[in-house]
């Protein structure tokens, strides 16, 4: 097959190039319509009881508030004011005359105290935007823009769920376009220096700009079929502009590099995509198979990153095979144009300083890994107190008006039940066993009182009216309300007790609310990881015995891979969760967020397991050729030190750009994948593999006979076929 491309680039090259001009057009026009296909949110297992109680309310009781319009006097004037007067009621009446609001609870209609501040001088009101996720952030936004800001001395923000998402997504969107600006002219400059040629540098730019263009299309395409998370959009430029500059940079080098060597541009082309084409289709692979992983995840947030990075890697892969080839053909010698000064030393075969610090590693292993080591397991080391949870409105800046909002009703509304524990039967409850149920629940530990149609009540005891708008004919419905802190471990605790205390006779209860939603947000995750973390190792290990022939290969990658994984994440919960640098950074310290986290593990270790697959591959290229142990390693890592370097470099400046976010968790998910990046390419690949290589000796590429046999019939090697092979001689 990659012999055929390279045959057919030096035939129809202009048509290959015609044909793929035409194929981006046409990705760019389907590409433009993704951001409108795409959603919000999308962090909750639908088949959680959360996610069911959720819909039970939807449709039963109008629907949990999520808009919340705070109102209050800028003049120092009083709510009972003429101008607060009209102000609440203009608000309340337009809510509920506009038909995609439902249950709206006013002050100025219940004149209820929960719905007013400690002091008096700020009220509530509450309403349900009706819609999916990313439906209820268009229709917030008009709201917000409808209702809130300061006119005649009275001043309404908007929080809640959706004005949460609203916010968030907003700020996406704006981090994104700063994000580009960052990385694509950094990217550039990175690529000339690299290359020492202006001509060699744009077309590993140009493979990053068509992976992320049909992705995008491909985005499009999936999000009219089913759910698709706008954050997808950040993974495919991030990986997107990353791994096609990456593939394109190995074919270019490659390419020059034989030319450099003497070799015809016919003869330089066909080495090149039999050779640095092989790498690329199993780095590929290995990158793809660590993001498939997230497609056992329920949340629809980390199935959008399968597939955005699926898509991102196919694309990629096939840009360039089938663009660069014909590229280099039509180019041959002219793609070292535009030289700058520095382009000779630039253009040479190897790095003397990697092979130079891969032999000084060999001949002191232990001396050269431990402090590297003991330095990566210091890092890693905050792992032992993580705690994860999930988004809320903290991950915004605290100049946000709906994190304003939210920190606002949490400390001045004490009987606020906006963040009440959510319990919904799913049939009808007589009148005494919902009375004994809602009297268990206000027992509990950490409850200050439970709402229901039969009555408040509080320590077991009735202590108050009811409230008829909590019961239908065919469900009923029970705020739970606690003075813990939202997502505490005791609010935790907390939904668990609940959900442990026994329904009324003949009915299943639901328990929902943000609490219940985080609670199930982990165990959806939770008990799925080990499935997932199986499945990367699984697929991992029988590619890189493909691509070696050895057994011990793909356990030195997964051993090294996992010490550099864990500490990147470790560092980052020393940051993002402990708070280090939070000052700096501009951001509110709180529990790793599960999803991101995932996220950044499968990423890191699929793009780690990329530059694995650069360096083995000269390695083992040599050591087929009959090089010793000794040589096999300190060539191929000086063939292939500067490559991954400038690689991982440049895609790391891909998602260190995600590092200007305003949002917490894009940012530790942009510098934790980037830190992940440079210390695998540093630190495992300039130290670790040349120690793990030496300790390990002849070992290194061990296979039991049978398994030697099966990878003589369906492995892959990358030595040139018209080489002869010689006898290995092992040190």
């Amino acid at each position: 097959m990659l012999t055929w491309i390279a045959e057919l680039a030096l035939r129809r090259a202009r048509l290959m190039l015609v044909l793929a001009a035409v194929a981006v057009v046409a990705m760019a026009v389907v590409g433009f319509g993704a951001f409108g296909k795409l959603q919000g949110g999308g962090f909750e297992d639908p088949d959680a009881p959360s996610s069911r109680a959720q819909a039970v309310i939807d449709d039963r009781f109008g629907g949990e508030t999520d808009l919340v319009l705070l109102v209050k006097p800028t003049d120092g004037g009083a709510l009972g004011s003429p101008a607060v007067e009209e102000r609440g009621r203009t608000l309340t009446d337009g809510l509920k005359n506009d038909p995609d609001v439902t249950n709206v609870i006013s002050y100025w209609d219940t004149g209820s105290s929960a719905l007013t501040s400690r002091d008096g001088d700020k009220a509530l009101v509450l309403a349900h935007v009706d819609g999916n996720e990313s439906e209820r952030e268009k229709l917030a936004e008009g709201l917000i823009d409808e209702y809130t800001g300061e006119r005649d001395g009275v001043s309404v923000q908007a929080g809640g769920a959706a004005a949460v998402g609203n916010d968030v997504s907003a700020q996406v969107a704006a981090d994104l376009a700063v994000a580009e600006a960052i990385a694509v002219p950094v990217t550039l400059v990175l690529l000339v220096l690299a290359f020492g040629s202006f001509v060699a540098a744009l077309l590993p730019l140009v493979i990053g700009l068509i992976a992320i263009v049909g992705t995008f299309a491909e985005l499009y395409v999936l999000g009219s079929v089913t759910d698709v998370s706008v954050f997808a959009i950040n993974l495919t430029t991030a990986l997107g502009l990353g791994l096609g500059i990456d593939y394109a940079l190995l074919l270019v080098s490659r390419f020059r590099e034989q030319l450099a060597s003497g070799a015809e541009v016919p003869d330089a082309l066909r080495t090149t995509v039999r050779t640095a084409g092989r790498t690329i289709v199993f780095a590929a692979a290995t990158v793809a198979a660590a993001l498939a992983t997230l497609l056992i995840f329920p949340p629809y947030f980390l199935r959008s990153f399968a597939y955005a990075g699926i898509g991102v890697v196919v694309v990629a892969v096939l840009a360039a095979l089938f663009v660069i080839p014909p590229l280099l053909a039509v180019l041959g010698h002219r793609v070292n144009k535009g030289r700058l000064p520095w382009a000779a030393a630039a253009r040479r075969a190897d790095a003397p300083f990697w092979g130079r610090l891969a032999g000084l590693v060999m001949r002191r292993p232990a001396l050269t890994a431990l402090p590297v080591l003991a330095v990566l397991l210091l890092a890693a080391s905050p792992l032992i107190g993580v705690t994860f949870g999930t988004p809320d409105e903290r991950v915004l800046p605290k100049d946000a008006g709906s994190r304003q909002v939210a920190t606002q009703t949490q400390q001045e509304f004490p009987e606020n039940d906006n963040g009440a524990i959510q319990v919904v039967t799913t049939g009808a409850v007589a009148a005494a066993p919902l009375s004994s149920y809602a009297g268990e629940l206000s027992a509990l530990d950490g409850v200050t009182r439970v709402d229901s149609s039969e009555g408040s009540y509080r320590s077991g005891n009735a202590a108050g009216p009811a409230n008829p708008t909590l019961g239908r004919p065919d469900a009923q419905r029970l705020l739970v309300v606690s003075d813990l802190a939202p997502k505490s471990d005791a609010a935790q605790e907390l939904v668990r007790s609940v959900r442990a205390v026994d329904p009324p006779a003949g009915t299943e209860t639901l328990v929902g609310g943000d609490d219940a939603r985080l609670v199930d947000s982990k165990h959806s995750i939770g008990v799925r990881l080990p499935i997932a973390i199986g499945l990367i190792v699984a697929s991992t290990f029988v590619l890189l015995f493909l691509f070696t022939g050895s057994v011990v290969q793909p356990l030195r990658a997964l051993l090294l891979n996992a010490v550099s994984m864990a500490a990147a994440i470790g560092t980052m919960v020393w940051i993002f969760q402990d708070g280090h640098l939070a000052s700096f950074f501009g951001f509110t310290p709180q529990p790793m967020d599960t999803s991101m986290t995932v996220l950044m593990f499968c990423v890191a270790f699929g793009l780690s397991m990329d530059y694995e697959v650069f360096v083995t591959s000269r390695m083992k290229e040599l050591h087929d050729a009959g090089a010793d142990r000794h040589t096999a390693v300190t060539q191929g890592l000086a063939r292939t030190g500067r490559l991954v370097t400038m690689a991982a470099g440049l895609l790391a400046v891909s998602f260190f750009a995600f590092g200007t976010s305003d949002i917490s968790f894009l940012m530790m998910f942009g510098l934790g994948s980037g830190l992940a990046i440079v210390i695998d390419a540093v630190a495992v690949r300039g130290v670790l593999v040349p120690a793990a290589m030496r300790i390990l000796g002849r070992s290194a590429w061990y296979a039991p006979a049978g398994l030697r046999r099966l990878h003589a019939r369906v492995g892959l090697t990358e030595a040139p076929e018209e080489e002869p092979r010689r006898s290995r001689v092992d040190a």
